[in-house]
């Protein structure tokens, strides 16, 4: 088995005659954190869809853990050990944050229909307690045990992006994929949630693969980053390294170059 978790071999996806990306290939380092930037409209959601799911590509393939998942459903990658947040928040409103917590578990759970409804007579029980524990822990690790019994719609948007990442992290996931996990936070908020994303990709050893606007936390965090521009691969290097190219530099970064 190679060191590289995922492997995305010259993607392709349109929507009628729109290209939203343009024969992509990029590796990813088991343990790493990988971040996509760019302008809006580069591709960058385009890509985490198709790596997760979501969009089928043209052409190209998709490969975790050196398994071709091209073709698979979304539900089957978690079941491989891959999580996602999403731009927009997604969570259930209605529901507490223990709850919401709790889907995240779903698909690990092994009773049916059948021995559900015979809950104290059969491991159904047992098992809950156990998923109910794994949860507990996330709940410690994000700090958000004052909300647990919170309903999730109630939260303020910094909170709720907290959540949605502990969801994610209950699917106990070998890779995780954040679209945009610090949109529209505030200067602490941002600082606590780079935190996490460092903390669960060094303790929990989770390789993070990442969209995210704010350069000074991109280049702070992570081990390589990739520039997607108009749904091709402009640049992916090291962070220095990306930060140094002219175009980055004059395209997204606002700073010319001296002649």
């Amino acid at each position: 088995m190679s060191n590289n978790i995922l492997k995305v071999e010259n993607i392709s996806l349109a929507f009628g005659g729109v290209k939203a990306l343009t024969d992509v290939s990029f590796e990813v380092k088991q343990g790493s954190v990988f971040s996509i930037i760019g302008p809006n409209g580069a591709g960058k959601t385009s890509m985490l869809n198709c790596i997760s799911g979501r969009y089928q590509p043209n052409s190209g393939n998709v490969i975790f853990n050196d398994k071709v998942v091209t073709n698979l459903r979304p539900n089957d990658r978690a079941d491989l050990g891959m999580g996602r947040t999403f731009q927009n928040l997604a969570l259930f409103g209605h529901m507490t944050v223990l709850d919401n917590i709790m889907v995240g578990r779903h698909h690990q759970l092994n009773n049916n229909w059948i021995t559900g409804p015979m809950y104290w007579f059969s491991k159904a029980q047992q098992e809950e307690l156990s998923h109910r524990r794994e949860v507990e822990q996330i709940i410690d690790f994000l700090e958000i045990s004052h909300i647990r019994k919170t309903t999730a719609g109630t939260l303020s948007y910094g909170l709720r992006k907290r959540v949605e990442l502990a969801r994610a992290m209950a699917l106990n996931p070998k890779l995780i994929l954040l679209d945009e996990p610090m949109a529209g936070m505030n200067l602490e908020e941002k600082e606590d949630m780079a935190r996490y994303i460092l903390d669960l990709n060094e303790e929990f050893g989770i390789t993070v693969v990442m969209i995210e606007h704010d350069m000074g936390v991109v280049m702070d965090i992570s081990h390589q980053v990739m520039v997607l521009d108009f749904g091709k691969k402009l640049i992916c290097g090291l962070p220095a390294e990306v930060m140094a190219d002219p175009h980055v530099r004059s395209a997204y970064l606002g700073i010319e170059e001296a002649s």
